[in-house]
Parts: C-alpha cells; sequence; structure tokens
C-alpha cells in the first residue's frame, strides 16, 4: 500500500518541530516541512481574528498531500486554507489549542493541562515528540569519547532557554548549580550537561566554568549526545522552562528532577502540566530526597497515532 502524503506546518522552533515530525512518524507517512511565515501585519493578529485566506501567509509551494500536521499559532490559518482549497479530501491535525473553533480540523491534540474539550479532542499527558525508545538506544555509547573514565555514575541536565516566563539569569543559573553540585559532591556523580536550541551560549560557558574539568558539558546541540546521555544517565534533571524535553525524558522511565526557576510572570499552565506529572510519579522537584523510583514509561506519541490510524483507516 502507498504511503499517504503528509506537509508539516511549524514556526520552526525544535520543540514544534519534535511534535510533528513525532506524529509523521508514528503515523508512518512521508512527509515534508515548511516553516511558516506570517505576511506583514497578520503576525501581530491572533488566528481567531484572521481571514482564512492566503493574503496571511506566504505561498506554500505543496499540492499533493494527505495530512497536513500543524503546531503552534502562526500555523492554523495555513493549515485550514491548505484543506479547504485542496482538489481532494486532505486530513488536518492541529497540535496545541489552535484558538479557533475546533471543526476547522480532523483532530486536535493537546496536553491535558490546556484543558480543551471536543469530539476531535486527543488529550496527552504532555507533549508528543519526537524520540523513540530504539532510538535512545542506538545512541547509548555515543557519549563514551566525551565522559570521564570512572566509576561514577551519571546523572544529566538537560537544559532548556529563557522565555516570557523563566529567565536563565546568572543567579538562577547559579541557583540550580549550586543545588546540583551539593548533590553530586554528597552521592559522587558526574554531571553531564545537555544544551539545547534555546540554551543561551553564555549559560553553557558558565556551566562549564562551574562544575570544571571532573564533569562533561556539551558545547554544542547535538541530538546523540542528548539521545546518549538520556540512555546512560541514572537521573535526569530537566529545567522546569520545558515541557517538552520532559516529556521525552518520561520516555525513558528514569526518575526526573525538574530545576525550578522563579517564574516572571503567572506560569499556572506550566504548574499544571508539571502536578499532573507529579501525580503519574514522573518527576520530582531538584533539592527533594535523592532516590531511585519507577512509573510506566510515557509514549504518548504512538498512543496518539494509534488513535489517528483507527479512525481514518490507516
Amino acid at each position: 500500500m502507498t504511503k499517504l502524503k503528509g506537509i508539516l506546518l511549524t514556526q520552526g522552533m525544535h520543540g514544534m518541530i519534535s511534535q510533528v515530525e513525532g506524529l509523521a512518524k508514528a503515523l508512518d507517512i512521508d512527509f515534508t516541512h515548511h516553516k511558516v511565515e506570517l505576511n506583514h501585519f497578520w503576525k501581530l493578529i491572533p488566528p481567531n481574528l484572521s481571514p482564512i485566506s492566503q493574503s496571511v501567509f506566504k505561498k506554500i509551494n505543496h499540492d499533493d498531500f494527505d495530512v497536513i500536521i500543524s503546531c503552534g499559532r502562526k500555523s492554523v490559518i495555513p493549515s485550514i486554507y491548505l484543506k479547504n482549497t485542496a482538489n481532494k479530501k486532505v486530513f488536518n491535525i492541529h497540535i496545541q489549542d489552535p484558538k479557533v473553533n475546533l471543526n476547522h480540523f480532523d483532530f486536535i491534540v493537546a496536553p491535558e493541562h490546556d484543558a480543551i474539550e471536543g469530539e476531535n479532542v486527543i488529550s496527552t499527558k504532555g507533549a508528543i515528540h519526537y524520540l523513540t525508545e530504539n532510538e535512545i538506544s542506538e545512541n547509548k555509547d555515543y557519549l563514551n569519547s566525551f565522559i570521564k573514565k570512572d566509576e561514577r555514575k551519571i546523572w544529566a541536565l538537560i537544559m532548556g532557554g529563557p522565555t516570557k516566563y523563566y529567565d536563565y539569569s546568572t543567579k538562577n543559573m547559579k541557583h540550580i548549580f549550586t543545588a546540583l553540585y551539593k548533590l553530586l559532591k554528597k552521592h559522587d556523580f558526574q554531571l553531564v550537561v545537555i544544551p539545547s536550541m534555546r540554551t543561551p551560549i553564555n549559560t553553557i560557558h558558565y556551566a562549564k566554568e562551574f562544575f570544571g574539568e571532573n564533569h562533561t558539558i556539551i558545547m554544542d546541540v547535538d541530538k546523540k549526545a542528548y539521545l546518549s546521555a538520556l540512555a546512560i544517565s541514572e537521573n535526569i534533571v530537566v529545567t522546569c522552562d520545558s515541557s517538552s524535553m520532559i516529556s521525552e525524558a518520561a520516555l525513558t522511565g528514569k526518575s526526573i528532577y525538574i530545576a525550578s526557576i522563579l517564574p516572571k510572570k503567572n506560569d499556572k499552565r506550566f504548574q499544571r502540566f508539571r502536578n499532573l506529572f507529579r501525580e503519574l510519579n514522573i518527576i520530582r522537584n531538584l533539592g527533594e530526597e535523592v532516590e531511585i523510583w519507577s512509573y510506566e514509561k510515557l509514549d504518548e506519541t504512538n498512543r496518539v497515532a494509534n488513535i489517528i490510524k483507527q479512525k481514518i483507516n490507516l
């Protein structure tokens, strides 16, 4: 049977790409990425006040597709427009709350903490993503040439980056690094620090300066290093700003500690997400007693894909 063809629409941010690509792979469709760019002042207008028109966004040169998977505010109007103007039956799936009438989409995939309800809504525990257990396992040995060869167990610090809610100031980073330093001294583990695309370069350099030569700081964004760290770490620490990376870490079934940053503004949505993960016994807060615990590995991407496959007979 010929695979369905899909187009993935995002603003180009890693977290969004991870979600649309993860779902496309789980659905087993052939796909191409398109970075959405809005025209002129439409960049400032929310989707519910924008017309469903080609005038809103720069033309997407693709006309042969069966599935549209979109994520983020800027991709809402292009997804609806491309579905409406297609010359055949097209399914469109939007990830996150589109903030428009949900009936514009065949499926909405949104985390439980967004509290969206509708017949076409599939609620998830956390964010779906593009990581797989096989991929993590296949890259287990990648960090062998980076880490210090000794008997210490390994912990990973997975870092996100500044957002409108959380500031990566030296003060905030020092608070996290100090808490980790006390633990690594007490429990004699080796820390591996993994930056993401959002991590400021000065934060990476500060980590290298702070932890010194006895620990491993990956200086560049390196997916293989990220996967390897998830595979070899006994415990995983993730900064509180990234729901995506917390969700990705939950695929491992390993103990996850959240490194908190005092929010600049109301972060209730993030708090709801973390409260859910705590109820599921997935996370604890950095600073709580160090222990190993277990939970059911979270693989929401494949669960969502199976629901969609059944409904559209893929």
